[in-house]
């Protein structure tokens, strides 16, 4: 090989692994340099969901190892438990690798000022001393508190420290990430790095309202039209030049007969059970018209109960009240195949009616349905129910479901065939009004005028972004938390609102204690002239392909002419700093993109969606088709760190388990041996 080649070749080597060496300071990575892992379900003895660098194997390994430490059941037993299940922290290679050896446990955060992922509000104590305090004087057989630098190892901390300064100094910190018994804190001061723009690739025509990864963990989606019709979608690797593979003759469920399909009706939502590679079991979402369906027969959320007449009501668009209702249904794709996870098609037959509510209007009905990542139970968006204004004050009435998240559970049915709601399900234990007889038990949170498209955090499974669509002044994203009440129709955004009717009454903004936003848009911010349609909430991008992005919080307006990210700063705040998003189409994208005359902007359509899948790609499901978040450079868009998307492991692949320990040492020694080459290729 001619000098020059093999100069060229380690050049592109030593860059290569600069990169990822100056990368990997807050990277979830696992302290064999593999990526996170896809948790099914959650881990039985460290409780990880989600994403962990743990699987089942490993959990029962540290389970086994806590249990011969004889010290379950302490005080010093729980802080021990968490410190050794850190090891299954996504940002396990931060928390316990230095830069020449592996910790025996995570760096213990031993400074205030650091905010927790786990967690929205600034660490206030000293969790190294706090585990002094508790341990130092306990008999741990195998303490995994071992000096860094070696020694004779000992059951107890103080046969190896003589105070907390010792202990602290050599197993504590500040240094950002480190583990405050919780997850991975990090340093509130941490920089984001520069966004210039967001670059897409078309890769599928279709139009689709959701998208759902594949339980499995593989580069299959779901994906289902308004109309009725899911389908089962093979996602191309980024980089290839290849489109979205399904086919469109033989959907994977087709329920067009039962939906009702205009406007603001149709298939609405879609979700997997987590355990949905075992079980087979999934749900839609959908409206149906009690005039044309028998089955179209729930409850009317207009009712006595919550102070509310029909009759009062009068007909909308010609509809009669509750003639439109919302379902949710169970399916399965047991009945198809062997195995669930490789069915190609599901059971056309309903397995189970969940829910069904009648609508008082035509509009505002949400109609998502996720599960959780973090608890496991289904979440239901649902709006105000419609009328201009929300008249009868539905998202402020604690006993109706309508302008509310609801929170049920799908594994644990009631007894008989219905609940006291809506239909057929349990009531989590710790909803936050499961007990309160003046709240319908369901509730999760409330104030809401029409939740279009939320999502949970992939890196942060406990935090849920919800988009609420506003009336005519603004648009808004709201962190949503248990119990929390998000203001409307009290307030429009952080806007005072008032309703131009009022036949359900008043509530007054000292009664509720609504929760501001945390990121959004005035409709007059969008355009001038035409102005905004509605938001459409997206996702917290989570992908290597676009390093510039992650963290960031991506929601877009329904027109397709704006886009935004948002980003907490300082972590722990509260605080979002929100930057209009530039976007464009990739030079190399397999589809070509519309363009309209007189516009540098790539013609979308309507937004209708965001989406992610298995390797948290990011998706804009769009009128036009589906278009995937792509390596920034296919749009000419700098971003300091290289994209993943060219030749990068996917999640799970396992790199070197040295290269992180080590990473320093080798990036020295292969600058030398970079210099070595130049030399003699000069």
């Amino acid at each position: 090989m001619r000098s020059s080649t093999v100069a060229g070749t380690f050049l592109v080597a030593a860059v290569l692994l600069t990169v990822a060496v100056q990368d990997g300071n807050c990277a979830q990575l696992c302290m064999d340099s593999s990526f996170p892992r896809k948790v099914n379900g959650s881990l039985s003895f460290c409780g990880y969901n989600g994403t962990a660098c743990c699987n089942a194997t490993d959990d029962t390994a540290i389970q086994r190892q806590f249990a011969a430490m004889n010290i379950s059941g302490t005080p010093c037993g729980d802080l021990v438990k968490n410190i050794l299940c850190a090891r299954c922290n996504p940002y396990a290679g931060d928390l316990f690798t230095v830069a020449t050896s592996p910790r025996t446990v995570p760096l213990l955060c031993s400074t205030t000022g650091v905010s927790s992922r786990l967690t929205t509000t600034p660490a206030t104590t000293d969790y190294c001393s706090k585990v002094w305090d508790t341990c130092k004087a306990v008999r741990i057989p195998g303490s995994p508190f071992q000096p860094p630098k070696g020694g004779a190892p000992s059951p107890r901390l103080t046969d190896v420290w003589r105070s907390v300064s010792d202990f602290c100094g050599a197993l504590g910190g500040g240094k950002s990430p480190c583990f405050d018994g919780e997850g991975a804190a990090f340093n509130a001061t941490r920089p984001s790095l520069p966004v210039n723009g967001m670059c897409l690739e078309r890769i599928g025509n279709g139009s689709y309202l959701n998208m759902a990864a594949h339980p499995d963990g593989s580069n299959r989606v779901f994906l289902n039209n308004q109309a009725g019709k899911v389908f089962l979608a093979t996602v191309p690797a980024q980089g290839s030049g290849e489109r979205l593979r399904l086919d469109v003759a033989s959907p994977f469920l087709d329920i067009t007969d039962e939906v009702h399909f205009d406007n603001e009706f149709g298939l609405l939502g879609l979700a997997f059970h987590p355990d949905f590679a075992r079980n087979g079991r999934f749900f839609v979402s959908y409206s149906c018209d009690k005039t044309q369906s028998a089955s179209c027969a729930g409850r009317c959320a207009c009712n006595s109960d919550f102070g509310c007449d029909p009759a009062k009501l009068g007909t909308d668009n010609g509809a009669q009240p509750c003639q439109f209702q919302s379902v949710i249904a169970e399916y399965t794709a047991n009945a198809t195949s062997g195995t669930p996870a490789t069915a190609t098609a599901a059971n056309p037959t309903e397995v189970r009616r969940i829910l069904t509510m009648g609508l008082p209007f035509t509009t505002h009905h949400g109609g998502q349905i996720l599960f959780s990542p973090a608890d496991g139970y289904m979440y239901f968006m649902m709006g105000d129910g419609g009328g201009v204004g929300d008249p009868w004050n539905f998202a402020q009435n604690k006993k109706t479901l309508l302008g509310k998240i609801i929170r049920i559970d799908v594994n644990t049915m009631p007894t008989g065939n219905t609940t006291a709601g809506f239909g057929n399900y349990g009531i989590p234990k710790d909803n936050p009004f499961a007990t309160d007889p003046d709240f319908a038990p369901e509730v999760f949170a409330l104030g809401f005028k029409n939740p279009w498209r939320c999502s949970f955090d992939s890196g942060k499974p406990t935090d849920m972004y919800c988009a609420d669509v506003g009336q005519s002044a603004y648009e808004e994203v709201d962190l949503v938390i248990k119990g929390g009440n998000y203001g409307w129709r009290v307030f429009e955004g952080p806007l005072p609102f008032t309703p131009p009717a009022t036949p359900g009454g008043n509530t007054s903004a000292d009664a509720i204690n609504a929760i501001a936003p945390v990121m959004g848009y005035a409709h007059n911010a969008v355009n001038s002239n035409v102005g905004s349609a509605s938001i459409t909430g997206g996702h917290v991008y989570r992908s290597t392909v676009d390093p510039c992005l992650t963290g960031r919080y991506l929601y877009a307006d329904l027109y397709a002419k704006a886009m935004w990210a948002g980003t907490e700063s300082p972590e722990g705040s509260g605080v979002y700093n929100v930057t209009p998003l530039a976007f464009s189409c990739s030079k190399s994208s397999p589809i070509p993109c519309d363009f309209a005359a007189g516009s540098a902007l790539p013609s979308l359509g309507y937004i209708f969606s965001f989406a992610e899948d298995n390797a948290r790609d990011v998706y804009l499901l769009t009128s036009k088709g589906v278009y995937r978040v792509v390596d920034p450079a296919e749009c000419n868009y700098a971003c300091p760190i290289k994209s993943s998307a060219a030749g990068a492991p996917p999640p799970g692949a396992a790199p070197s388990s040295a290269l992180r320990a080590s990473a320093p040492a080798l990036a020295t020694v292969l600058a030398g041996v970079l210099l070595a080459l130049l030399s003699l290729s000069a």
